[in-house]
């Protein structure tokens, strides 16, 4: 085959494929898709789950596995060619994707699908075919034509603009650099950011020091930098990236934010709702606008009184008047004199590569689980590494990791699909993910050092992952996180941090990177003593977050645009305790709501959190290797996808509904 993209009967392969092969493989893609459809809907069959639903999951499949490492690639390399591909790819998946979802014919056969579904049929093909007839209708399939039209060319201009805003926050994070020749204005920090920044300098053929603005450059000068300055001067470059207020504007997002917003309503407008959140909410958990502003609210009022508290205390503790760029520096220095304990002393026992060992032997003991590398399989980057996972030596599926920040990697942390599950009608898939972070890279004796929150990270992506791999049902578009509503996609993933702040757990992902001794108990009881610190601060920001996304799409008016800065100024009024200066521009780098999938759900974090802290409350109660709740958990959450209801899913797993007090306690706050 000429186009290694279009092999799909292996994994990527990363060692052949090139930005050149993008274009002319979905091309070929689409053109085939959209000629079977015309042969399925042509057929004389009466549509049934075999005829009709399975074929057009697997052509959405075949397309998803030529596209994912595209969407990928675009996402870890700092590669223009990859990028450009991906941008002049995406108008036309997008288009193809509309006019899918907007087939009138399609849509009637899926229904005719629904009508005459067998007693029998299984809760899986039930729930993929009302899915997708819910689909059909937010996509606008009932539209006049005109209207149609009109909702396509949204797509197609939100698609496009959301690409640009993620990439001018990369552009501008990438471009930043802070050049430090005096040692004193680096004191304090760990000496792994002060041997990569040194290492940067070389490489630029500077003297001294080069701090880019990576999160975990960023991070350690927030937390450790003695000198206000310095703080100051990163806080300033990562809440202006991308705005008017960054050192160059040529990447400021503030027509992109406009657009992005404007568009978004008009499509929810044109679909019969008043607003993106009710839009949004079409596919979630929660069914109203105020049912959401009503639980973020209720969850900043139960914390408003001890987030005063913890301000007071971290105020009088450093005897001045905090600015933002104070508190998490302060934070840090309170937990050392009142626990006696620090990140950076946490950090020497948690190497990168102990810490996932340790993690996979968690998920063996819990699931049963046996993961492996396989150096045999083609990756894109030296640190990538590739996992089979097992299950009674049978290969159930497998994962990629890509841990280590490097210039062009996108930030923060996130898993993705690769290849999802599919066994329908002879097409037989197994589950594929990639698991992407950025944490410091490795030094020159190969090891790289994570801080307690970096665990914790790493164990939130995995509970994700796992979500993805464990899943057992066959339609794929149901299958793992697929389908799942979104503001209970993070349950699985919350659930997975609270392991991280287990004892038995962490002796297992921890070895002194020196003297290979595992953590010592005094030192996990001065971190669980110190886990509440600054958690009803950090609560509030969250809420501050959540309250600012639902807002700024719940209240737009197309006619008087409330400027965004305006609403975040007001919700700040509300929950924020701590003050940021007039130039934070919050929203210009605020990739999860005006370029991922968070859009109107940004509240769903804490929503999942809620229900996450009750599962956890199970195996508190049982032991939380025990492996009846873990099977339960398994069975009930991790293996249904999308194919049933998630609060009777919930329920069967808990045996009632979720209730917001194991997360109150688990946060240290009054229940």
């Amino acid at each position: 085959m000429s186009n290694p993209l279009l092999d799909t009967s292996s994994l990527p392969r990363f060692d052949a494929i090139q930005p050149e092969h993008v274009l002319p493989a979905i091309r070929k893609l689409i053109d085939d898709n959209r000629a079977r459809l015309d042969g399925l809907l042509r057929s004389e069959e009466t549509p049934n789950i075999d005829v009709l639903v399975a074929p057009v999951e697997h052509m959405d499949h075949e397309l998803g596995r030529v596209w994912s490492p595209v969407s990928h690639l675009q996402s870890v390399l700092g590669s223009k060619d990859w990028r450009e591909a991906y941008k002049q790819a995406l108008p036309l998946l997008t288009e193809y994707g509309t006019e899918l979802s907007q087939n009138v014919e399609l849509q009637r056969a899926y229904a005719e699908v629904g009508k005459n579904l067998p007693a029998d049929a299984s809760e899986a093909a039930r729930s993929a075919v009302d899915h997708a007839l819910r689909d059909f209708h937010l996509a606008g399939v009932d539209l006049e034509t005109a209207a149609k039209d009109r909702f396509k060319a949204i797509m197609q201009a939100l698609a496009e603009t959301q690409a640009e805003f993620e990439h001018n926050v990369q552009d501008a994070s990438d471009a930043w650099t802070l050049h430090i020749t005096d040692a004193d204005n680096l004191l304090g920090l760990p000496d792994a950011t002060l041997a990569r920044a040194a290492d940067d300098a070389r490489k630029a053929s500077l003297k001294g020091w080069l701090l880019s603005l990576d999160y975990p450059t960023y991070d350690a000068v927030l937390k450790h930098a003695d000198s206000r300055d310095l703080r100051e001067a990163l806080y300033r470059g990562w809440v202006t990236r991308g705005s008017d207020q960054g050192r160059d504007t040529k990447w400021d997002n503030s027509a992109n934010i406009e657009r992005i917003l404007a568009l978004r309503h008009e499509a929810a407008n044109l679909v019969g709702f008043s607003s993106y959140a009710e839009y949004s909410l079409a596919t979630k958990m929660a069914d109203t606008p105020d049912q959401v502003i009503t639980f973020l609210r209720e969850l900043s009022a139960h914390s408003r009184a001890a987030a005063e508290k913890e301000l007071e205390e971290l105020t009088e503790f450093a005897g001045m008047h905090l600015e933002a760029w104070d508190v998490t520096y302060w934070l840090e220095k309170f937990k050392q004199d009142k626990y006696s304990v620090s990140n950076e002393e946490l950090r020497a026992y948690f190497p990168a590569t102990t810490v996932k060992e340790g993690l996979f032997d968690l998920a063996s003991q819990l699931y049963g689980v046996e993961l492996a590398v396989d150096p045999s399989v083609a990756s894109w980057h030296e640190d990538v590494r590739y996992y089979n996972v097992r299950q009674g030596g049978e290969v159930i599926g497998g994962f990629y990791t890509d841990l280590f920040a490097r210039n062009g990697k996108r930030a923060g942390a996130w898993i993705d699909e690769c290849i999802t599950r599919q066994k329908l009608n002879g097409h037989s898939a197994l589950p594929v993910g990639y698991l992407v972070c950025n944490f410091q890279p490795p030094n020159e004796q190969g090891v790289s050092l994570l801080t307690h929150d970096e665990v914790v990270t790493l164990f939130h992506e995995f509970g994700h992952m796992l979500h993805h791999l464990l899943t057992k049902v066959d339609f794929p578009s149901i299958s793992g996180i697929n389908g799942v509503p979104w503001d209970a996609v993070e349950l699985p993933s919350q659930f997975m941090e609270n392991f991280a702040w287990s004892y038995d757990v962490l002796t297992r992902c921890s070895s002194h990177h020196e003297y290979n001794k595992p953590l010592p108990r005094d030192l996990f009881d001065k971190l669980e003593s110190s886990r509440h610190a600054g958690a009803a601060l950090a609560m509030l920001r969250q809420l501050e977050l959540g309250l600012f996304d639902f807002r700024v799409h719940a209240e737009y008016d197309p006619d008087a645009p409330v400027p965004v800065l305006q609403v975040l100024a007001a919700v700040r009024d509300e929950v924020a305790l701590i003050r940021h200066p007039d130039i934070n521009r919050l929203p210009h780098a605020f990739s999860h709501i005006f370029a991922g999938g968070y859009a109107a759900g940004y509240y769903s974090y804490k929503w999942a959190e809620v229900l996450a802290a009750d599962a956890f409350g199970a195996f508190e109660e049982a032991g939380i290797f025990d492996q009846a709740t873990a099977l339960r958990f398994r069975q009930e959450i991790l293996e249904v996808g999308g194919s049933r209801d998630i609060m009777q899913a919930y329920i069967a797993f808990r045996g009632r509904e979720p209730t917001i007090d194991a997360l109150l306690r688990q946060t240290g706050i009054e229940v």
